[in-house]
């Protein structure tokens, strides 16, 4: 039998599902199997953390595990304290079935030891008291690691996945979606007596070299030469759904913020945030004519760093 949830991620019972939410992304960062390759324990605590998570921000299953009706692995408690079906363990793969690693566990069946010694009656066992036994178990639920791009993420593109079984799915990203984020596909687990188990999708959003994340928001510091700083001007600029151009206003100094609405990741509420450009201003290391301009200027007396008390 699976540990109790709540000890496994760390938190009281009477948590709520922001502290669940919050205790399970930061062990799923710590034990992420791409950061654990050489260390196998890790991979399994993965497991059981991703299980005790699917279990606890299930309303339905943890007010029954909570009132003793299912055990951490979310089967049915048996009477007489026997325990029945699988593991809830599941699998863990990587998206599109190539590979991964299985930490799916059998326990003991106790389907004959009650037809045995109670008969079959109908869809389920009855004990000579006339009281019915739990249904069949479902099969464990298989979990999945999906690499997203960034910028297919921030602009919700579909995903195709292939599961363990070879069949394909396009699955739709919602909106809110971030690296930790779960999907649930009913009916895409292991098979059990009871029917199949579900698959968890837990989506992992790629780095970009250019782009950075921040809240809702997409980060770029954008070069721009001396001269369209400073007579300003249109410049293109690369966002996540596709270049655009940007007026960059005249005198622009490097580290001044320009925002290009809409242009972020996609917020529950609907509405998308924003792209804040900063610019940074790229001067040539070896410039002749640039040189001689800077030596025949006269700035002036004006300090830029006096704000800073120097």
């Amino acid at each position: 039998m699976a540990a109790d949830p709540y000890s496994v991620l760390g938190v009281a019972r009477g948590a709520s599902e922001a502290d669940i939410k919050k205790a399970y992304r930061k062990l799923a960062k710590e034990l992420h199997p791409d950061r654990n390759q050489d260390n196998p324990k890790a991979a399994e605590r993965f497991s059981q953390v991703t299980a005790a998570y699917d279990l606890l921000t299930d309303k339905d299953k943890r007010a029954q595990f909570d009132r003793g009706e299912i055990d951490a692995d979310g089967n049915p408690t048996a009477p007489f304290g026997f325990g029945a079906g699988r593991g809830a363990g599941g699998t863990y793969r990587t998206a599109g079935g190539a590979s991964g690693f299985d930490f799916g566990t059998e326990a003991s069946d106790f389907g004959d030891i009650f037809e045995g010694l109670f008969g079959r009656s109908g869809g389920g066992f009855t004990s000579g008291f006339g009281r019915r036994s739990a249904p069949p178990p479902r099969g464990a639920d298989a979990a999945y690691r999906l690499r997203v791009s960034f910028e297919d993420a921030a602009t919700l593109k579909p995903q195709r996945i292939t599961l363990a079984d070879g069949k394909t799915i396009d699955l739709k990203l919602r909106a809110g979606t971030e690296t930790g984020t779960q999907m649930r596909l009913a009916g895409k687990g292991e098979p059990g007596p009871g029917g199949p188990g579900d698959a968890i999708v837990t989506i992992d959003i790629q780095p970009h070299r250019f782009f950075k994340r921040d809240g809702d928001n997409v980060l770029l510091d954008l070069p721009v030469t001396l001269t369209e700083a400073v007579q300003g001007g249109k410049v293109k600029v690369p966002t996540v759904d596709g270049p655009v151009m940007l007026n960059v206003p005249a005198g622009s100094s490097s580290g001044r913020v320009l925002r290009l609405k809409g242009k972020g990741f996609h917020r529950k509420a609907g509405e998308r945030g924003d792209q804040l450009v900063t610019l940074m201003i790229d001067v040539p290391a070896d410039d002749a004519a640039l040189r001689s301009f800077v030596e025949s200027w006269t700035p002036g007396e004006r300090n830029p760093r006096a704000g800073l008390g120097v």
